[in-house]
């Protein structure tokens, strides 16, 4: 009997299960997919937001602050990277110029600190790529970026290494009531738990229904463009064209890891898929087109599409179920759900602690070993390394300098990746400019012999995805 199960391996459910990790609790976390941040969280803009846009009093703008403020700290105790590289909100024509004044009252109301309006002299100052068509900005230097793949795993893991549990392939078809909590089933696999916490993203709805809760979560698609490294300074702050009800609009920004990200689109689904379109791509090199001067597109390196969750109440839905007490629902969590992820998780941890008790734990550690960061290391450092461990002494991944020491720590560390995609989103093994078409044979090799699976059971991305069918010599 765990006294908490957290459904959903995404960031708010990372979040949630490392706040809840820090008292004596026996947790679990139940995600239906073959590793953790699967869905929405693993092709998220990664934008910090500053929380000038919610409107005031809402969930959305109270979390989206809070979570702004709590971030940098959260990063660098887990050792994920994050930059405070600022953002612009940028007007073209004088209404969009007005409902910069409103933004930045209300960016005010919420309690963001330093906006102001800057006009198009100081603009194309601090952004010399910005279209010659900009007339003003609202600027929000408490804006910012992080690896919204490298929070979630670092999340679950630091959580799994203070002691809470992880089962994948979980997917959560029935919830029955006990005397003692509730009875959580995939199929003829079973969990029980005290409090159950819905952090299942598109499916929040559909384990809503199981506990007999009813709200609408809808889908919208959004596409991107992933430019290569090499122009990784075209522009330095995260710009936005001025918010549309459906949403942010298509932004250009760094990436931490210094590509480019342009995107993304906003396309209604009534049934999710994640593929990308030659419309999609056409729509995100117009608007970059709009919002900055000859945009380097012919320097894309890859193209992706990401699903997000929204709700009809057009806040975030955090609550406790008034049919099934003990069930919490994280649904509909949309932007700006990334930033405000560890003030939901605080907030969370609180309705928990109403429901049964939550003691400290003394032995918690919320500390991580840094992601990914050989390769900035010194000669000196890195050969002191590779005396101890030769594995880093090579290299797999030539595009963005992976060695082979790294990959085995990914699948070796909580939680262990299991797949191609999986080593991908730890280490960025694949994520240069071959995409992979040099490394994952490699990765494919070593996943084998660490889990002791024939190469044929190795897969890209879990069930159905794999990559050989079986040998030919």
């Amino acid at each position: 009997m765990y006294d908490v199960i957290v459904v959903g391996g995404g960031v708010i459910g990372g979040l949630i299960l490392r706040e809840l990790s820090k008292y004596e609790l026996k947790i679990c976390m139940l995600e239906k997919e073959s590793d953790v941040c699967m869905g929405s969280s693993k092709a998220n803009s990664g934008i910090v937001h500053a929380g000038f846009d919610a409107a005031p009093g809402t969930l959305k703008a109270k979390f989206n602050v809070l979570g702004n403020e709590m971030m940098p700290a959260i990063a660098e105790e887990l050792g994920v990277k994050y930059k405070n590289n600022g953002s612009l909100v940028v007007a073209f024509d004088d209404e969009q110029v007005s409902l910069l004044g409103e933004l930045l009252k209300r960016g005010e109301q919420n309690g963001v600190k330093g906006l102001s309006i800057i006009d198009a002299n100081e603009l194309k100052r601090i952004e010399p790529n910005i279209s010659e068509n900009a007339l003003a900005a609202l600027y929000a230097p408490t804006g910012g970026i992080i690896c919204p793949y490298g929070l979630t795993i670092a999340a679950i893991g630091n959580a799994m290494d203070n002691g809470a549990e992880l089962f994948t392939d979980f997917g959560v078809d029935k919830i029955e009531k006990t005397a003692e909590g509730y009875n959580v089933y995939s199929g003829n696999k079973t969990v029980q738990g005290k409090v159950v916490i819905n952090c299942a993203g598109l499916y929040s709805g559909k384990i809503a229904a199981l506990v007999g809760d009813e709200f609408s979560v809808n889908a919208r698609k959004g596409e991107y463009l992933l430019l290569d490294r090499e122009f990784g300074d075209f522009v330095s702050h995260t710009l936005f064209f001025t918010p549309t009800k459906a949403g942010k609009g298509i932004l250009v920004s760094q990436t931490v890891d210094g590509n480019i990200l342009l995107g993304p689109t906003a396309e209604e689904l009534e049934t999710p898929n994640a593929e990308t379109s030659a419309d999609g791509i056409a729509s995100v090199i117009k608007k970059a087109g709009e919002m900055c001067e000859k945009p380097p597109v012919f320097g894309v390196i890859t193209s992706f599409a990401g699903i997000r969750a929204y709700s009809d109440r057009h806040d975030f839905i955090i609550e406790e179920s008034k049919k099934s007490p003990g069930v919490i629902h994280c649904a509909g969590i949309e932007s700006p759900g990334l930033t405000a992820s560890p003030a939901i998780a605080k907030y969370v941890a609180e309705i928990v602690g109403g429901i049964i008790p939550l003691q400290a734990k003394k032995s918690f550690n919320g500390r991580r070993e840094p992601e990914n960061r050989f390769k900035e290391l010194s000669l000196e450092e890195k050969n002191e390394i590779i005396k101890k461990d030769p594995s880093y002494g090579r290299i797999v991944c030539r595009c963005e300098q992976v060695t082979e020491g790294e990959i085995l720590a990914a699948i070796r560390t909580n939680p262990p990746a299991k797949d191609v995609d999986g080593v991908k989103r730890r280490t960025r093994s694949g994520m240069g400019r071959c995409q992979g078409g040099f490394c994952q044979p490699h990765i494919a090799e070593l996943l084998s012999k660490e889990w002791g699976i024939p190469m044929e059971e190795i897969t890209k991305k879990g069930a159905g995805s794999n990559l050989l069918t079986g040998k030919v010599k």
